[in-house]
């Protein structure tokens, strides 16, 4: 009999809740695979579908959000092997788990600690409620390829909003990895849309599309003042993102702040 061949396996994009290729059919090597080469067009699909999903994401009680993201914990400790295999070892995937564990447990506090009543003179009440910002840009620095990818992704989805990332350039396979936690564990389809390819290639149209809300350039290195300027033209909100912090104030980033008036004894 002959030596039978393993199955090797694709490495694809992540939109929308599936794992399509490239539509320009394309791929680079690097991890010693072939990874989809994400397009312009992929962007666009990509940032379609997270339109389509916040509203259900923002929908879920803020407790639920916390048990998903839980559960992406969950996961990735179960299959802490793989990922340690992917990044730099077991140490990067435990801190990976334990920062999404942290992030999970705010989903339900965050209107406590970043909202208020406020006072006012006048019969009315007056509250400040924290509110999604709606479609984020996540470019998601090199290394570390697993921690600094969780690091930008919960703050975005602990407040409610959805994402499109841009994996590593250098250690996707963490990634596309990650995205096959993601389909699994509730979070719905969309909510989260995984792109691999060039930054220099993805960065641009991704800071320029008039429906992106929010750019976080934790992954922009030498881009970042052009994503900047390409950002302003639909104002979006900039934010120059850490793998190091971990904080509420990541989570602020990425809300808007509403004021509510009310009557008294209306």
């Amino acid at each position: 009999m002959s030596e039978r061949l393993p199955v090797r396996k694709t490495y694809k994009l992540f939109v929308g809740g599936a794992f399509p290729r490239s539509e320009s059919g394309r791929t680079y090597l690097v991890q010693g695979q072939n990874v989809a080469r994400a397009s312009r067009k992929d962007v666009r699909d990509a940032v379609q579908a997270a339109r389509g999903a916040q509203g259900k994401w923002a929908g879920l009680t803020a407790y639920n959000r916390g048990q998903v993201l839980y559960r992406v914990a969950e996961l990735l400790e179960a299959r802490g092997a793989d990922f340690a295999a992917l990044c730099s070892g077991r140490e990067e995937v435990e801190r990976s788990i334990d920062r999404m564990v942290w992030y999970a447990g705010w989903a339900d506090k965050l209107a406590q600690v970043l909202g208020s009543a406020n006072p006012v003179a006048g019969p009315y009440f007056n509250f400040t409620v924290p509110e999604p910002t709606g479609v984020v840009g996540v470019l998601a620095p090199d290394e570390p390829a697993l921690l600094g990818l969780v690091s930008r992704l919960a703050p975005v989805l602990v407040g409610g909003n959805a994402a499109v990332v841009v994996a590593s350039e250098r250690g996707p396979l963490a990634a596309i990895e990650l995205a096959e936690v993601l389909a699994t564990s509730d979070v719905p389809g969309g909510a989260v849309n995984i792109l691999t390819g060039y930054r220099a290639e993805l960065g641009p149209v991704l800071a320029s599309h008039m429906d992106v809300n929010a750019l976080d350039l934790a992954g922009g290195d030498g881009l970042a003042p052009e994503l900047e300027r390409l950002a302003a033209e639909n104002v979006k909100r900039v934010v120059q993102g850490s793998v190091d912090v971990q904080s509420p104030w990541e989570i602020a980033s990425f809300l808007e702040l509403k004021t509510v008036w009310h009557p008294i004894g209306v």
